[in-house]
């Protein structure tokens, strides 16, 4: 399928669950996180959820991340080139909404794309190859393509893979390791 088709699809499908079904989804995707092999690294990076836009709410992988003492590192959106700069997330970050209803970090200590080991990707729909389907601006192909090349990427979503492979990915577009649902881990390229 399209990306279109699939973005289309899935944002449907996400708008349709309550807030109840969101938060019980969101807490099977952490317990399952729990079963991935990624928990022996330092830097991760973390997305804060648009609530706008009913995506996972990953304040329980937070609340699992700084129970381990996990260096956690969150992102500030540059839309004029569709660029993420990334700051640790500490006791002091002030957090801000932006234009597009993203929580982000107001200022604080940036982190080098090198640093980071493992990163929680958001994501509208993928396939059983890896390829995910966000929102289409390419701010995590960018971002992803300047991490170490060992650095781990973790998809979480509400739905399972999609039976029909995306037909328009890019060379350019970054695969997942890993992708995270309620009910499953999807393991791609390990």
């Amino acid at each position: 399928m399209h990306k279109t088709e699939l973005r289309k699809k899935y944002k449907s499908l996400r708008n349709k669950l309550s807030l109840t079904t969101i938060e019980d989804l969101s807490i099977d995707i952490a317990n399952q996180l729990l079963k991935v092999p990624v928990w022996n690294k330092t830097y991760y990076h973390l997305f804060l959820p648009i609530t706008e836009q009913k995506e996972v709410d990953t304040s329980f992988i937070l609340s699992v991340l700084q129970g381990k003492d996990k260096e956690v590192i969150i992102s500030k959106s540059n839309f004029e080139n569709h660029t993420l700069s990334h700051f640790l997330l500490t006791e002091n970050t002030k957090l801000i909404k932006n234009g597009y209803n993203i929580p982000e970090p107001a200022d604080g200590i940036e982190v080098p794309e090198s640093k980071i080991e493992v990163v929680f990707i958001p994501l509208l729909a993928f396939d059983h190859s890896g390829n995910r389907v966000g929102y289409g601006k390419g701010f995590y192909d960018r971002f992803l393509s300047k991490c170490n090349p060992d650095a781990i990427k973790v998809g979480l979503s509400f739905f399972e893979a999609e039976n029909k492979p995306v037909t328009d990915a890019h060379s350019n577009d970054v695969k997942m390791d890993y992708c995270v649902t309620p009910g499953h881990i999807y393991c791609f390229n390990k």
